[in-house]
């Protein structure tokens, strides 16, 4: 056993002693980081303004500090961009994470030196999770590879910005430094396509053990590679052992890359965020999140149902419930104060807190009252690619609420497949079944004859890749909408249609 797999094997049984006792303690926890941040908000210009004392309790922040989302906080941001001080959080925030928003064009996300540990630490702890409950550490030995962001940055007043993946970039430890692919020259590449190729110049012969990124993008990563070797992945870097991901629900993409590997892997998933390091996999025997309770983020959750009522609920970790349908709102330590990250979540387990991520907020299709939600149409659509043994590279869905003619209306399904189904009619029918058992008002308005059921369109290879670069956001953290209310990408992608 060398060194550093010894030190490793430590470090993972230390760590999941200090989680497991955090689990155990989870409320208390938490209302220890809020003390902790409204005592320091209190001293910024924020908190004077809302009224913000060490003393104050969850009832009365509640009151005096409104949900915001990033325009809410923009004008703080704008602030802290023109050389203020003590702004959102004390002094000025190390980093600008940069990313991009639905609404609100490119956000910049402060991280602080209070902050940047849950950034960096989190990974590392689902790592030493992963390690404790397998003893696997030969992934340690290997090039470990990350699909991220270019590492150059930027500056705003003197303050370097970013992608998050390209500051986080800049903290890996000098321990995987020295096994870490791509180079950092081919990480600067801002071309994706062209990254891609480079990255595969560099990795082709190396004992790649370890692979992490976003799971569209390392499908076209090996995609490539296997074009090149005629191999499968597995026999391409006989020592790749685990696969890291986030920022998608894995379960879509999860039998293509299998498929390109040439056999199952360990995964482990993570849910980071420019705002904040929310969860992560800390368990091969479960498929939902641990959430991250002491890393300096204090969390409440909006019943979604709720969430665009005029005084929706807000509770806190000790008020939630197993199966709700909730949107997730932060503060943290980095000075976001009520944050509303735009994700939904569901509780799977209250002892520990487990979440699995359901959608967006802002995702979902209600163009008829159905509220249909990510999570819904994922799992009917994954349900019934495997009954007709289909693989689906992406997809996305849209309302057609004025249909030429006098046809109802109805969802429309956008799906590039790599495997057609058996039988594309019958898929259609049984997919629409599947999603009306998950969603009662649905099948509500199918009955009523309000809508027809669903029609899908089938896309041309490569049709997500193109469309995604035609808007600038190829690679990188950048994902495909599932679901729209409104027909902008639904009528980008008309254009890939087949003749």
């Amino acid at each position: 056993m060398s060194l550093l797999t010894a030190s490793a094997k430590i470090f993972a049984a230390y760590t999941a002693v200090k989680v497991r006792r955090r689990s155990e303690d989870a409320v208390s926890t938490q209302q220890k980081v809020f003390s902790s941040l409204v005592k320091t908000g209190s001293k910024t210009s924020f908190g004077k303004e809302h009224g913000m004392h060490a003393q104050m309790n969850d009832a009365e922040f509640s009151k005096n500090i409104p949900v915001r989302d990033y325009e809410g906080i923009k004008k703080y941001i704008e602030q802290i961009m023109e050389g203020e001080s003590d702004v959102l959080w004390k002094g000025r925030p190390m980093y600008l994470s940069k990313t991009s928003g639905t609404t609100s064009g490119i956000k910049y996300i402060p991280i602080t030196k209070d902050s940047l540990p849950n950034h960096i630490g989190t990974t590392r702890e689902a790592l030493a999770m992963y390690m404790h409950e397998t003893s696997k550490t030969d992934f340690l030995k290997g090039k470990l590879i990350f699909l991220s962001g270019s590492p150059e940055l930027d500056s705003k007043n003197g303050i370097p910005t970013g992608r998050l993946s390209g500051i986080v970039n800049h903290h890996i430890p000098s321990y995987l430094k020295r096994n870490q692919l791509p180079s950092y020259k081919t990480n600067c590449i801002e071309d994706w396509e062209e990254k891609v190729e480079k990255i595969c110049d560099e990795t082709i012969g190396q004992n790649m053990s370890l692979i992490s990124g976003i799971p569209p993008w390392v499908q076209m990563y090996f995609d490539k590679m296997i074009h090149r070797t005629g191999k499968k992945i597995k026999d391409v870097f006989p020592g790749f052992s685990l696969f890291v991901y986030g920022g998608v629900n894995y379960e879509p993409y999860r039998k293509k890359l299998e498929d390109s590997i040439g056999k199952k892997i360990d995964s482990i998933e993570l849910y980071p965020a420019s705002e904040g390091f929310i969860a992560y996999q800390d368990s091969q025997q479960r498929n939902d999140l641990l959430l991250n309770t002491d890393s300096g983020i204090f969390y409440e959750f909006i019943p979604a149902a709720e969430y665009f009522d005029a005084n929706p609920a807000r509770l806190s970790l000790k008020d939630v419930a197993i199966g709700i349908n909730y949107a997730i709102v932060l503060s943290n330590n980095a000075g976001l104060w009520a944050y509303s990250l735009g994700d939904t979540v569901k509780f799977t387990s209250v002892n520990p807190y487990r979440i699995v991520i359901t959608g967006r907020i802002s995702q979902y299709i209600s163009a008829f009252g159905e509220h249909v939600i990510v999570q819904e149409v994922e799992q009917a659509l994954l349900k019934t690619v495997s009954e007709f043994h289909g693989e689906v590279v992406e997809f996305t869905v849209a309302p057609q609420v004025n249909p030429p003619g006098d046809e109802l209306p109805y969802h429309e399904w956008f799906i590039e497949f790599s495997k057609l189904p058996d039988n594309i009619e019958t898929f259609s029918l049984a997919l629409d079944e599947s999603l009306q058992q998950k969603n009662i008002y649905y099948r509500d308005l199918i009955a009523g004859k309000i809508i027809q059921s669903l029609k899908i369109r089938l896309l041309q290879k490569d049709s997500f890749i193109r469309y995604m670069k035609s808007i600038g956001k190829l690679g990188g953290q950048n994902k495909v909408p599932r679901l729209s209310n409104d027909r902008k990408i639904a009528d980008e992608l008309s254009s890939f249609i087949p003749n």
